[in-house]
């Protein structure tokens, strides 16, 4: 991207350079990336108010400390794009969260400046006091610096790093980010301690009875306003992180380089265990950003000048949209429901249910495990908890899916939305594992809708059940098959026949369903729309094998541990024999990029099928008569000559002639 119209950034190409700035340059500089951030990211969409929000402070951060010797770790990474134009990778933001291009979020392979991969929450205090305690051990004299947003601070794990640092003689500086901003509306006493930090009546009496004393003594109040950072943190005896065993400062206006830039210098010094309060305003220096922070929280590309507009024609319904719209009406249905999130209330699609239903809906704070055993309790009360959260985030509460709800039986729902492979937030946002790690646990099933009618009946089946169920579906819209008005569901642990062929067939689950039929049409084949990975459709399952030579099975998942290997030990458990191609995620983490564009890559769209299916039963030659010619090599293969040679002939000189080219290359292999 050019940087032309950015001459002191076009200076900076490390923070070498950005050093060597005066502070008014600093200034300058700030202005100059905060428009540089806004005209890149409208041109390839990405996190735009997060990002507006840490400009000063990520200057600050690099003019004051040694990065990259000094370790400076980003939570969650929104944020890092002002980090990454100054650490030398401005050129390269035309192909942010692009195939092949800058990863959305910090990556320990992309630069020695991102010292820590980040995406999910929560994780820079333990990281950071890590890298300080290493630094220590090894007799290196460095910082170790770790921002993070008051959102993130909610996590347990944020706590337990605090809990683990203050006792721990490490030189470790923690800055709070605190713009009173996560994705949701910010909840819970954490968010309301940090709200009363910053409006104590004492600090402000303080403040302003010395700016009225030294109104008419400019050079002192100057001093006053050096000062008055430090006395922020002063007049507030005892705060929460003072007693963690952290020297507490601030809260300082994290816009202000006067402030912060001071203000670091002097923690730099400093031995121990740090904590910078830093309050900042996303969308900072964009008005459109700072009125609606959360519609430019990820948006796709816009013009800066216009902002964003709702398109034309309206976009087909999501997956998350079907999901709130059933859970709004399940609710209706139901008074036993609540509707529980981990803080995702606008990415999992509970907005008009939050509206509709305040009083059965709870935002439990960017607190996955905290969040499933909060349902589990309340499942042991008759309640009916709908949990809604991402595949990915899933993970993060994989113990108390076990050993909370599963081993106790409980009848939770699980929405897990963002299954399979997310596009632009790549590797770390990509709910790969869902099936492997939801179908190994006793007592919880796992439904695979393959379109947006399915989902919403789907949902309804698993919230007839009565123990825990989890229902995948992916990012985005789907075929766009209208769901039905009502609340039917479908049958509990049952598939069905989508397309009779003959020889080979595949076993899709999810939305790979409509890739495979096209596959099928080429290569005659069966299709069954599986539905579950668990509980598996056995009946089915084996009277499918029955009928035909090979089977294949398509998941957007991973492989191993996948549906496909649940089908693999059916037919082992059953003593039945067929050839089984599994084709799905494979063992690698598969990085950002266009959603479509991945799942080609990866063989799993309409051609990917076919070719992969081609090679497994019976190759063919790049552009020879495929229907024909497959269904002459199975013929020799499995069946014999005769009877398909017989039935050429009746055919014509056409399939006569195929046959016969398919027999020679046949041999020639």
């Amino acid at each position: 991207m050019s940087t032309t119209n950015y001459p002191l950034l076009e200076r900076v190409n490390d923070p070498a350079d950005l050093r060597r700035l005066s502070r008014a340059e600093l200034k300058s500089l700030a202005g100059e990336l905060r428009a540089f951030v806004l005209e890149s990211v409208s041109k390839t969409g990405g996190h735009l108010s997060s990002n507006l929000g840490t400009v000063e402070l990520t200057v600050a951060l690099h003019a004051v400390f040694d990065t990259p010797r000094d370790r400076l770790v980003w939570d969650v990474g929104h944020q890092t794009y002002p980090h990454k134009i100054l650490t030398g990778r401005r050129e390269r933001m035309g192909t942010l969260r692009q195939l092949g291009g800058l990863s959305g979020f910090p990556q320990r392979a992309e630069s020695e400046y991102d010292t820590f991969g980040t995406a999910h929450s929560s994780t820079s205090i333990s990281a950071a006091l890590g890298m300080a305690l290493a630094a220590k051990q090894k007799g290196e004299d460095r910082r170790a610096i770790a921002v993070i947003g008051d959102g993130a601070m909610t996590a347990g794990m944020a706590f337990e790093a605090l809990n683990n640092a203050g006792v721990a003689d490490a030189d470790l500086l923690v800055i709070l980010n605190d713009n009173d901003m996560s994705i949701s509306p910010p909840v819970g006493a954490l968010n309301r301690y940090l709200a009363q930090l910053m409006s104590g009546q004492f600090y402000a009496k303080a403040r302003d009875v010395g700016k009225s004393v030294l109104r008419n003594a400019p050079p002192l109040l100057e001093l006053a306003k050096r000062l008055e950072q430090q006395a922020k943190g002063m007049v507030v005896p005892a705060t929460l992180f003072e007693k963690f065993g952290f020297n507490y400062i601030g809260p300082i206006d994290g816009h202000d380089l006067d402030s912060l830039i001071p203000t670091l210098e002097n923690i730099r010094s400093l031995k121990g265990p740090q904590f910078l309060h830093v309050v900042t305003k996303k969308g900072q220096g964009y008005k459109l950003a700072e009125a609606d922070p959360v519609a430019y929280h990820g948006p796709g590309k816009f013009d800066p000048r216009v902002g964003l507009v709702k398109p034309a024609t309206p976009p087909k319904q999501t997956f998350t949209q079907v999901f709130g719209q059933w859970l709004c009406d399940m609710a209706a249905k139901d008074q036993r429901l609540v509707g529980i999130t981990p803080a995702m209330r606008e990415g999992s699609g509970m907005v008009e249910f939050h509206q509709r239903f305040p009083g059965r809906y709870y935002d439990v704070g960017i607190a996955e495990q905290h969040a499933v055993t909060f349902a589990a309790g309340m499942a042991c009360e008759g309640v009916k908890p709908v949990v809604a959260i991402y595949s990915t985030f899933l993970q993060r509460a994989y113990d108390q899916l076990i050993h909370d709800v599963a081993l106790q039986n409980l009848p939770v729902v699980f929405a897990l939305d963002r299954a399979g492979l997310v596009g632009a937030d790549g590797a770390t946002h990509a709910g790969a594992y869902d099936i492997a790690f939801v179908r190994c646990i006793p007592h919880m099933s796992m439904a695979c809708p393959a379109d947006e009618r399915e989902c919403r009946q789907l949902l309804t089946t698993a919230y007839e059940q009565d123990h825990p169920v989890a229902v995948r579906y992916p990012r985005g819209a789907g075929v766009g098959v209208a769901p039905l008005a009502g609340l039917e569901g479908l049958p509990f642990g049952k598939g069905e026949v989508r397309r009779q062929g003959r020889r080979i067939a595949i076993l899709a689950f999810g939305t790979l369903l409509y890739p495979a039929l096209q596959a099928a049409e080429k290569l005659d084949a069966t299709v069954v729309n599986m539905r579950w990975a668990k509980p598996l459709d056995t009946e089915l399952l084996l009277r499918v094998a029955a009928e035909h030579e090979a089977l294949v099975t398509v998941e957007e998942g991973c492989i191993m541990g996948g549906a496909g290997s649940a089908v693999g030990e059916a037919l082992n458990a059953a003593g039945v024999l067929r050839p089984l191609l599994q084709l799905g995620l494979p063992d690698a983490f598969i990085e950002h990029g266009d959603p479509a564009r991945l799942l080609a890559l990866q063989g799993l769209d309409a051609e990917g099928m076919e070719r992969a299916i081609a090679q497994r039963f019976c190759a063919w030659p790049d552009g020879g008569p495929r229907n024909h010619l497959w269904g002459c090599c199975l013929e020799v293969r499995h069946r014999g000559f005769g009877r398909r040679w017989r039935h050429a002939q009746r055919s014509g000189a056409g399939a006569f002639l195929r046959l016969i080219r398919g027999f020679e290359r046949l041999l020639a292999d």
